[in-house]
């Protein structure tokens, strides 16, 4: 379940908020590790550590470094002192931290007499890289507007391991996070994805919110054996909570893999089978006829059509967007030049949440 191994560091080779980057000395080879300082306190070189390294082991892709787990040259180490609230709970890493459902919290009088989120729109996503193009679209769409982004618990936990968060921020165009479940690090903390949402409105002042997993999706080929099957669950509380769902479809013609051609199977599944509110779907418009016919031809066919409402719309500003900013984002190895139906259906899924916050389309349940 676990391997750990003793290290040496060589070089701190980039330090980001709550994160360093690592050259460490381990089993006769020079490679990378993440400590995380907030955690594990601060490292330098010539430190001695030992480290989780499973995940080279496994050869495994976004996770694929090693993980400091002690520094033995500083084995005291108090952290920011935080609320009352265990995430990583009953684990040795267990860390404290001030959610804003806590009476300690200065938001929580706000949540407790908030109702819900009175039609404000939800984006869900499948993939942590999902967020870039879509911030970046509403950056062009709408400037004025907030983005929050809700980070789940699905993929990479500490959010400081997200290089892209860090570079949405400084562009503008991400404005507050909050992390929720087991994930922390965020600018908010939250118990659960409800109160998660909750706290993007009162406490991030969202005008739009993105929720989605950190980096590092788990995924088999089994139908529901995957972490982006929460994206239908995401659908469901915004649902509950009087938001206006908007679901962005994973979709790649780069991608080799059947199952993922098109609409990805993780897609289809959590549209066609989890989510029991009713969704906008933001489907890009393609200038191929043929690839567009395949698209709405796989929703029909999962039932995602009948289920949700499908909505046509122009994905563009997310590669003008991107490009603007010079942001770099790829997903599973691809960039907008490559799988740019990718990309497009992140700057659908903005535009509508644009239009929906302006009142210029409306929610599924809504007449």
């Amino acid at each position: 379940m676990i391997r750990m191994r003793p290290g040496r560091v060589v070089e701190v080779a980039e330090q980001r908020p709550g994160v360093s980057e690592v050259l460490v000395d381990v089993e006769g080879r020079v490679e990378r590790a993440v400590n995380y300082d907030l955690v594990t306190g601060p490292v330098g070189v010539g430190d001695r550590v030992v480290l989780n390294t499973a995940a080279v082991a496994l050869g495994l892709g976004t996770g694929g470094v090693h993980f400091v787990m002690v520094n033995l040259e500083r084995l005291e180490w108090d952290g920011p002192e935080a609320g009352h609230i265990m995430k990583l709970r009953y684990t040795p890493f267990q860390v404290q931290v001030l959610a804003v459902e806590e009476e300690a919290s200065p938001h929580a009088d706000r949540l407790r007499d908030c109702a819900g989120l009175d039609g404000l729109p939800v984006v869900a996503g499948s993939l942590h890289s999902m967020l870039g193009p879509f911030a970046a679209a509403v950056g062009e769409l709408a400037p004025e507007l907030r983005v929050v982004y809700l980070m789940t618990d699905g993929g990479a936990l500490p959010l400081a391991f997200s290089r892209l968060v860090g570079q949405l921020k400084e562009a503008g165009l991400v404005h507050a996070t909050v992390t929720c479940g087991h994930a922390f690090g965020g600018d908010f903390e939250a118990i659960n994805v409800y109160s998660g949402l909750l706290a993007a409105r009162e406490a991030g002042g969202a005008d739009v919110i993105l929720a989605a997993m950190g980096p590092g999706i788990v995924g088999t080929a089994q139908a529901f054996g995957f972490t982006g099957i929460e994206q239908g669950e995401i659908i469901n509380a915004a649902g509950v909570l009087g938001g206006v769902p908007i679901a962005i479809p994973r979709i790649s013609f780069a991608d080799p893999r059947e199952r993922h051609r098109g609409v990805s199977h993780h897609t289809l599944t959590a549209l066609g089978r989890v989510a029991l509110a009713r969704a906008l779907v933001a489907l890009p418009r393609l200038d191929d006829a043929e690839a567009q016919a395949y698209l709405e031809a796989q929703l029909a066919a999962a039932g995602v059509s009948a289920r949700h409402q499908v909505v046509v719309a122009d994905g563009g500003p997310a590669l003008t967007g991107l490009k603007r900013h010079g942001l770099n984002v790829t997903t599973m190895g691809r960039d907008r030049h490559t799988t740019p139906e990718f990309f497009l259906a992140c700057g659908a899924a903005a535009r509508l949440a644009v239009d929906v916050r302006r009142s210029r389309l409306k929610g599924p349940h809504q007449s």
